[in-house]
C-alpha cells in the first residue's frame, strides 16, 4: 500500500517557496502524474518564473491568498482556487497575503526539476 505523510517527506528550502515532493520517482513512485507541496510566506514570490515544456500543472490553493502570473497575465487567487497552468506557459505565483499560502500541486505526465525552464530576467508584474 502506497500512503505518505508530507511530515515524513524532507523539505527543500527553494526561492520563494519550501516544497516537498509528495510523489515522484523518490516518494510514492506513481506512473503518470507527480505532485509536489508548497508553503510560500507572506510577501514572497516562486522565483524563478518558469514553464514545464513536457508537462500540464494543476495548482489548488489549500489556504492564503495571492496572485498568479500566467504569460503575463495577473489573477487574484484564494484559498479554494484550482489554476491550470497549460504546458509550456510561463507562470509565477505571489503571496500577497499576510499568512502562509499553502498549495498543493499536480504535473502530467510526471515532472522534476530536470523539466523546467526557468526566465530568470522575467519580473512577477506589478
Amino acid at each position: 500500500m502506497k500512503i505518505i505523510h508530507e511530515s515524513n517527506v524532507p523539505e527543500i528550502n527553494l526561492p520563494g517557496r519550501y516544497m516537498r515532493w509528495l510523489a515522484n520517482e523518490e516518494s510514492l513512485e506513481p506512473k503518470n502524474l507527480s505532485v509536489c507541496i508548497i508553503r510560500v510566506l507572506p510577501g514572497e514570490i516562486v522565483r524563478p518564473a518558469h514553464s514545464h515544456p513536457k508537462s500540464e500543472e494543476l495548482i489548488y490553493i489549500i489556504t492564503g491568498s495571492g496572485k498568479v502570473m500566467i504569460e503575463n497575465e495577473v489573477g487574484d487567487v484564494r484559498s479554494g482556487s484550482a489554476i491550470l497552468f497549460e504546458q509550456g506557459k510561463i507562470h509565477m505565483l505571489k503571496n500577497t497575503g499576510d499568512t502562509e499560502m499553502k498549495v498543493i500541486c499536480f504535473f502530467a505526465p510526471s515532472t522534476s526539476f530536470d523539466n523546467y525552464v526557468t526566465f530568470d530576467d522575467i519580473e512577477f508584474p506589478e
